[in-house]
C-alpha cells in the first residue's frame, strides 16, 4: 500500500509537468489549428538557457547560488519569450492561417535553429545545476516504507498548479480571453466584428513560449539537467496527450496531460520500462482513433 502512494505522489509532479506544457500548447494550437513542433523545442531550449546562465552567474560573475539561479532564470525566460515572438510573429504568423504542411515544415526549421544556438552557447558541454531544494519532505511517516517527495517536487508542483489557474482564469475572464475564445471558434467572424486574429495569435504565442519556458526551467532544477532529446520527447508526448484531453480547450488538454502522467509513472513502477514509451504512446494512438470524428459526415 505504501509503495502504491509513493508512486502515486511520485506522479503528481510529471503529471502538472504535463498539464502546464499541455495548457500552453493549447493556447496557440487553438488560434491556428496548426500541429507545431516547435513547442517541446522551447521547452528544450528555455532549461539548456537557464542551465547555461546560471552557470556563467556563478563561474564568470562570482555571483552567489541564488543570484545565479536568478540571473538565469530572468535570462532563460527572456530568451525563450524573445523566440517564441521571433518564431511567432515573423516565421509562424504568414504560414499559420495558410497551409498546415507549411506550418510543420517552418516548425522543423525553428527547432534546428534553437538546438543548434543552445549547443553552441553552451559549447556542446553538458552542464549541471547543483542539488537545491533537495530536502526530503515526509507525507506518510511509515517506519517500514517512509513516502516522501522532494522540496523542489512540491514547489514545482504548486507553482504549475498556480499558473494554470491564472491562466484559466485570464482566459475565462479577461477582454483577451474573449478575443482568443472568439478567433479559436471563428476566425473569420472574429476579424469581421473587429479582431485582429494576427494579434491575438501572436499574443498566444508568446504566452505559450513563457510557460514552456517556465517548465523547462522548473524541470531544469528538478533534473539538474536539460537536452533537446528530452525536450523534443516532451513536446511530442504533448502533442498526443493535448488531442485527447481537446486541443482546442486548454483545460481539458491540461487535464488530460495530467492523467496521462499518471499511467506514464504507473507503467514505471509496475511494468516493463522498457516497454514504458511503446505501451503509452500506442494507448493514446488507440484512444484518438476510437474518439476521431469524421468531419466530412454532417
Amino acid at each position: 500500500m505504501a509503495y502504491l502512494i509513493q508512486q502515486i505522489a511520485n506522479a503528481v509532479p510529471l503529471a502538472a509537468l504535463y498539464a502546464a506544457l499541455a495548457f500552453g500548447y493549447a493556447l496557440s494550437l487553438a488560434v491556428t489549428k496548426r500541429a507545431d513542433l516547435t513547442y517541446g523545442a522551447l521547452f528544450a531550449f528555455s532549461g539548456q538557457m537557464f542551465v547555461l546562465f546560471a552557470d556563467v552567474g556563478w563561474n564568470s560573475l562570482w555571483l552567489t547560488l541564488p543570484a545565479s539561479l536568478a540571473f538565469g532564470i530572468g535570462l532563460a525566460l527572456t530568451s525563450t519569450a524573445l523566440a517564441g515572438l521571433v518564431g511567432g510573429g515573423f516565421v509562424m504568423k504568414p504560414l499559420a492561417f495558410v497551409s498546415a504542411n507549411s506550418v510543420i515544415v517552418a516548425s522543423l526549421g525553428s527547432l534546428m535553429v534553437l538546438m543548434e544556438t543552445a549547443s553552441l552557447s553552451s559549447g556542446f558541454r553538458s552542464l549541471w545545476l547543483p542539488h537545491v531544494f533537495d530536502e526530503t519532505v515526509m507525507i506518510w511517516p511509515d517506519p517500514l516504507f517512509p513516502v516522501a517527495l522532494t522540496a523542489i517536487q512540491l514547489v514545482n508542483t504548486a507553482v504549475i498548479v498556480l499558473v494554470i489557474i491564472v491562466g484559466y482564469g485570464v482566459l475565462d475572464r479577461s477582454r483577451y480571453g474573449r478575443y482568443w475564445r472568439a478567433v479559436s471558434d471563428d476566425r473569420e467572424a472574429a476579424a469581421l466584428c473587429g479582431v485582429n486574429p494576427e494579434r491575438v495569435y501572436v499574443a498566444a504565442y508568446v504566452a505559450a513560449s513563457l510557460i514552456a519556458a517556465l517548465c523547462g526551467i522548473l524541470a531544469a532544477l528538478h533534473y539538474g539537467n536539460m537536452d533537446f532529446g528530452m525536450g523534443l520527447a516532451f513536446g511530442v508526448k504533448v502533442l498526443f496527450i493535448a488531442a485527447i484531453g481537446g486541443q482546442m480547450k486548454p483545460l481539458f488538454a491540461a487535464l488530460g496531460a495530467a492523467g496521462f502522467g499518471f499511467v506514464e509513472t504507473m507503467w514505471s513502477a509496475y511494468g516493463p520500462i522498457i516497454w514504458r514509451d511503446f505501451a503509452v504512446f500506442g494507448i493514446l494512438v488507440l484512444i484518438l482513433v476510437l474518439t476521431r470524428r469524421d468531419k466530412s459526415v454532417p
